[in-house]
This record gives structure tokens, C-alpha cells and sequence, in this order.
């Protein structure tokens, strides 16, 4: 099973997605009861792209000012809406109903090889 079919298969995916280091959509399977379209995940991946970004920005910066390690390199973060979560890794992104969440299975999925 690849790795977009398990993370479409999670409990309250809506969607998956996989994205190039542009931010460009490269594969995408969308929940039937989801109104969510291909267009949106494209943007959404652009947004995932800029935020992992700055966040690599903002964990190197921390670790040199403060000395403290542990925060680089960025393996994936999470943007949490009022509906549902993008929990996104360096290639691929799933949204998930927030009522259905599960971060650390997510994040299972997101790190296999």
C-alpha cells in the first residue's frame, strides 16, 4: 500500500496529498464526502511548502541564539484549523476531521520510508 493510500485511509481523512519541493501538487486522493478540490490542495501545498520554510528559519535561529539543540531539522508540523488539520511532512500532507484526529498514527504514516 503506498503511503498516500494509508494516510487516506486514517479515520476522518478528508484528504491526501504529495507535493514536490516547489510546492507543486504531484498526487492527491480526496475523501467522497469531502469539498475539497484539487486547486485547494495545490495552494495547500505551496502554504505547507512557505511554512516549512520558516520554520526551519525559526528552529535554526532559535538553536544558534539560545544554544539549546533538538529543534532542527524540521521533520513535519501540524496546521490546526476549526475543522480539520494538515498534518504535513518534506513530501506529503493529509487532512483530517478534528473530531477524528490522531497525531501520532498520522505522524507514524508521515515518517515510514
Amino acid at each position: 500500500m503506498s503511503k498516500l493510500e494509508k494516510l487516506i485511509s486514517l479515520d476522518g481523512a478528508l484528504a491526501a496529498f504529495e507535493f514536490n519541493p516547489s510546492g507543486e501538487l504531484q498526487a492527491s486522493s480526496i475523501a467522497e464526502q469531502a469539498k475539497i478540490e484539487n486547486d485547494v490542495l495545490e495552494m495547500l501545498c505551496h502554504v505547507c511548502v512557505a511554512n516549512g520554510a520558516i520554520a526551519t528559519m525559526q528552529a535554526r535561529g532559535w538553536e544558534k541564539m539560545t544554544k539549546m539543540e533538538g529543534f532542527y531539522p524540521i521533520q513535519g508540523f501540524s496546521l490546526i484549523g476549526f475543522e480539520w488539520t494538515v498534518i504535513v511532512n518534506d513530501r506529503f500532507g493529509v487532512i483530517v476531521a478534528n473530531d477524528k484526529i490522531d497525531y501520532d498514527g498520522t505522524y507514524a504514516i508521515l515518517d515510514e520510508s
